[in-house]
């Protein structure tokens, strides 16, 4: 067994682990077509919402992206910029997931193209009817220390 492998096993490894999973960040970025104002002189709905467009909103608990353990130790960060489309269920269509931008460094890249078939989402809504929506998600590698608790540091001394 490795010393890499060693130092991430027990305690220390649980928690950086934990760090792992709490240092990918999920941004949601979408562009929604405009709706033009009324000039017809009507009054507006009574619901403003019942009309309203809306892009897929990130649902998941935790985030579904894994940070490469050998690249979290270099200290190596990056964004990555996925293009994704969302059926109207919420759904990822795996198949159209895309790498619109990369971070420059290909492990980064993949980890969060694979990331991607774990997330879940409310639908993007147009007219107030749910709809499939290709958009772009963000998704960033960054190495940040974990936030600590008296749970962490308790078993610790």
């Amino acid at each position: 067994m490795s010393a890499g492998a060693r130092e991430h096993g027990g305690t220390r490894g649980r928690l950086a682990r934990r760090a792992l999973i709490t240092t990918v960040s999920l941004c949601l970025c979408a562009t929604v077509p405009l709706v033009s104002c009324r000039t017809d002189g009507a009054a507006p709905d009574r619901d403003p919402d019942a009309n309203r467009d809306a892009v897929p909103v990130a649902i998941n608990e935790e985030s579904p992206f894994q940070y490469p353990l050998a690249l979290y130790d270099q200290g190596v960060e990056g964004e990555v910029r996925l293009r994704l489309f969302v059926d109207s269920t919420g759904r990822v269509i795996p198949e159209s997931t895309r790498v619109a931008s990369g971070s420059g460094t290909p492990a980064l890249d993949s980890a969060a193209s694979e990331g991607a078939s774990g997330l879940r989402f409310s639908p993007a809504r147009r007219n107030g009817a749910p709809v499939g929506m290709a958009f772009y998600q963000p998704v960033i590698f960054s190495r940040r220390a974990a936030p600590s608790s008296s749970a962490d540091t308790a078993g610790n001394r």
